[in-house]
Formats: C-alpha cells, structure tokens, sequence
C-alpha cells in the first residue's frame, strides 16, 4: 500500500473510469488497473466493480475507499502547510494597527520572529479607514482596526472581519502643571473650558461627535494622526488631549512627568466601536497573516479565532 495507489483510487472514484482517471495522472491505464489490482489482493477486498455503467466502488469497498479519500485530503494539506513556510521565508508581511493595539504588537511580533526569523514583518500605525483601504489594494496584508457595526455588513465577501476581544481604557491626559493634574479623576465636563488635541480616528470622530451631542461643542485646538505630537503638544501646555491607555504604557513622557494620565469617568454614552482584525482572502500573503494570527493568545489580547 502505497500514497501513488490512494491518488489512483481518488481519481477512480471521482471520474468512474479507470482510463479516465489514468490520462489525467498522465500515467499509462495498464499501470493504473495493476496498482489496483495489488492494492485489492494486499487487502483481500474488491474496491471497484467495472460494468457499463463505470467504474464504481463495491459495497465492501466504499468504506476504504473513503479513508483513503481522507489519506488524500490530509497529504494535500501538509503539502499546502509546507508550502506556505517554504515560501514564507522569502516573504514580508505588512501590518496596518490603530495605536491601541499597536502598543501591543511588539509581543506577539517577538513570538512570531522566534518561529519565523526570516520573515519581514513591517508594522505602520495606521487610521482604520486608510488601514481598510490599503487591505483592499493589497498594499497592507493584515489590519488591526476599529470598525462601526454598520459598516462591518458592507464588507467585500473576500474580506474576513473578526473582532477582538479587547477594550482600552481611555485617559485625559493633561501638562504637568495644569489645574486639573491635582484631581484624582476627570469628568468630560471638566474638560470643556481646555483646548484639546485630537488623534484622528474613527473612534475618536465617534467619541467627540457623542460629546458635543451631550455638552455642546468643544475647543479642538487641531487633529493629527500623530501621537507622539499630541503627547508633545500637551507636554508643552498647549492642550489636553485624550488618549488610550495603551498607549501611554511604559511612556516617557509619562515616566518623566510631563504629561499626566487622568481617568475619565463618565464615557458610558460612547458608541460602541469595537476592535477586531481584517485580512482579504486575495492577497498573496492571506495564508501568511493567518499563521500571525495565530499567535495572538494571551491574556492581554485574546483573539476569537476564524474558522474560515
């Protein structure tokens, strides 16, 4: 028994003709109808029965002939997942995050390289809309994004949305010597009199399009996709900002003082945004962000796996 004999029975069953199933393996009938016929003598059981009709599994055979199917099916896997990390070594992996999650990708990254140390992986700290768009040009192979509910329906067929099991905190973070650096917590309103810098996010137009629904309008002094320059900006007393608690994990200007993180507590009125990741099952690269994906399970961020 042999895996050249279990390829010969799949084209068999498939095509109910040995002659058939001979020209498509580009092997010679007698060859095919021999291997066969070994095949049933080792087994001591007749698999396929000739008649007019074709070529057709006996009764005793078609239990066999579905393991050997299977036998098939599992080679043609391993072939693909060999495949994949021969092919990998020679590949770069693009990677679109909104900061929230970016803070975290350093680790699963680590555990990544481990494994697949020839692999280029190129992280950007992108905007969900824009990480959205390069994710359909294939320019980006995997985005880790927030997204509206409603626009989650509207996705493309060949793109796979799953969302995050993850929530981020967020912070008014405020200079040093602000006023409102003495208090333990903050409320939105406390904020309102301030000149705020904004990151510019989805979340964030969400976020201050629910505040000024509730208080009225706010001062923004401007926005920018930047958040090093937003921490500068407050750390300069220009303005207060909000940001996520993420991203000011292990931050220097927090370590130093400059800016202080404060917790807002009356963000219950947020429309819900939720954090999850999108890959376009056209890219090149699809097979290789799934093997990233893969590595996103642990505490910090757990990830609800495909079962695409």
């Amino acid at each position: 028994m042999n895996l050249e004999q279990m390829e010969y029975i799949k084209e068999i069953f498939q095509t109910q003709s040995i002659t058939t199933a001979a020209q498509n393996l580009h092997v010679s009938q007698s060859a095919v109808s021999q291997s066969i016929s070994l095949l049933e003598k080792e087994l001591g059981v007749q698999l396929f029965k000739r008649s007019r009709f074709g070529t057709i599994p006996t009764a005793e055979g078609k239990n066999i002939i579905t393991k050997a199917l299977k036998i098939v099916e599992n080679i043609a896997e391993i072939k693909e997942e060999a495949q994949i990390i021969t092919s990998s070594y020679k590949s770069e992996l693009k990677i679109a995050a909104v900061p929230s999650i970016m803070t975290l990708l350093p680790k699963i990254l680590s555990q990544f390289k481990k494994d697949f140390p020839h692999i280029k992986v190129t992280i950007i700290e992108m905007e969900s809309k824009k990480a959205i768009e390069k994710v359909k040009q294939h320019t980006i192979d995997l985005g880790f994004i927030t997204i509206q509910k409603t626009f989650e329906k509207e996705l493309d067929k060949f793109f796979l949305f799953n969302k995050l099991n993850f929530h981020t905190d967020l912070n008014a973070i405020v200079p040093k010597y602000s006023s409102l650096a003495f208090q333990k917590t903050l409320s939105i309103y406390d904020l309102l009199n301030y000149p705020i810098v904004l990151y510019t996010s989805q979340f964030m137009e969400n976020l201050i399009n629910s505040i000024q629904d509730r208080y009225g309008n706010i001062n923004v002094l401007f926005k920018t996709s930047n958040s090093e320059v937003i921490k500068k900006t407050v750390s300069e007393g220009l303005a207060i900002s909000i940001l996520s608690s993420y991203i000011l994990v292990d931050d220097p200007y927090v370590k130093s003082k400059h800016i202080i993180p404060m917790p807002l507590t009356d963000l219950n009125f947020v429309t819900d945004l939720p954090f999850g990741w999108i890959v376009s099952k056209k890219n090149n690269n699809y097979a290789l962000a799934k093997m990233f994906l893969e590595y996103i399970d642990f505490p910090l961020l757990f990830l609800s796996r495909s079962n695409s």
